[in-house]
């Protein structure tokens, strides 16, 4: 399984149906939810269901639909793929899909372009992390990509026996060449780590180690990987992968939500510096001004709002465009064009979850660079 990029989300966002409008189609097919694959059916006919009352008899629409529920019905592989992604506009001969190896909430979109926050959500909430866990003689270094073990190296090091056939070596000798040992043992720890960068890349490093060793360690880290490292954790390297990555994914939530609560801060505290703006208008049009550096949005927000096909204008007020008074198109979420936007523009976009100071501030928002 291929996993989706920031770049590849960014270049789904660029198409647009020129033509005739784009269906997206998010359905979840997690085997603990949707065991048989008449249970993926069942949920496919009640997200389009829905869909085929909103379409409005649209041709290019309907064979989206079709081609849709052909893909769905006539099978794919389960086995590590927990959520599908599908993108169509037939009248453009458009067809793309994603899976998945996290749940996503099944749903239908119908818009000018493909919608794609819940990709964008997956994205920024398992960014590929590694995970390098040491005691005084073994190493395993695992990498993690949306969740899923992508990577796995051991390593062992046989430290010096307490003492040697002829009983030569002194205590102290032996304590001293245990020690040489370890120090060894960690530079090799640390190259393997390095390698695993070098060969998989990852955006954070999280370190599992005993307190007499973890700071040496991270010491002897290569810089990319020292300026990476994101978290300790006290994760057993007798642990199975399953154990291990389950515990991995619970420390690098915690780590995306104090980057997301970073986020949200340097937002409360631009908004009265005139660094930032906070609310659905003010974000918006600083959105259509190209002022935006990072978009900052709730998980889960949804409000309707106006779009100018004529200029690109973006609001919550219509129907007449205020910039060239061409009639606008309503949209049911303007927060998903506010991503769609920000992705054009090349803006980070942080979807935060149950952050209680950016619901407070109007659940989006936007550091500015003027």
């Amino acid at each position: 399984m291929v996993a989706i990029t920031e770049q590849e989300i960014r270049t789904l966002a660029g198409f647009k149906g020129e033509q005739a409008p784009v269906t997206s189609c998010y359905l979840n097919v997690d085997g603990a939810t949707h065991v048989r694959h008449q249970d993926v059916v069942r949920e496919l006919d009640r997200v389009l269901r829905s869909a085929r009352e909103r379409s409005n008899g649209n041709p290019s629409v309907a064979g989206d639909l079709a081609r849709i529920e052909a893909h769905v019905r006539g099978g794919f592989d389960r086995s590590r793929t927990r959520g599908l992604a599908m993108f169509s506009c037939t009248a453009h001969d458009y067809w793309r899909v994603v899976e998945l190896p996290v749940a996503v909430h099944s749903q239908v979109v119908v818009n000018h372009a493909p919608c794609v926050r819940q990709l964008e959500v997956v994205v920024d909430q398992h960014e590929r992390f590694g995970l390098l866990l040491v005691d005084r003689q073994r190493v395993r270094m695992l990498v993690f990509e949306l969740g899923e073990l992508v990577e796995s190296t051991a390593a062992f090091d046989q430290l010096p026996r307490g003492d040697d056939e002829d009983h030569s070596y002194t205590k102290d000798q032996v304590r001293d060449h245990a020690a040489a040992r370890v120090r060894q043992h960690l530079h090799h720890a640390a190259q393997v780590a390095f390698e695993a960068y070098q060969a998989q890349g990852f955006e954070r490093l999280i370190l599992g180690a005993p307190d007499d060793l973890a700071g040496e360690l991270e010491s002897v880290l290569h810089p990319y990987l020292r300026e990476r490292l994101v978290a300790r954790c006290a994760i057993p390297l007798h642990a199975s992968d399953d154990e291990v990555r389950r515990a991995a994914l619970e420390v690098e939530a915690e780590v995306e939500r104090s980057k997301e609560a970073d986020a949200v801060a340097s937002l409360r505290e631009g908004v009265g510096a005139g660094r930032a703006v906070a609310g659905l208008g003010p974000t918006l049009a600083a959105l259509v001004e190209r002022r935006v550096k990072t978009l900052l949005v709730s998980s889960g927000y949804v409000e309707a709002g106006w779009r100018c096909r004529g200029c690109g204008w973006i609001g919550t007020l219509g129907r007449s465009c205020p910039v060239c008074t061409q009639e606008m198109d309503q949209l049911d979420d303007v927060v998903e064009q506010a991503v769609e936007e920000a992705l054009a523009q090349s803006c980070r976009v942080e979807i935060c979850v149950g952050n209680a100071d950016l619901d407070v501030a109007g659940r989006i928002g936007a550091l500015v660079r003027y």
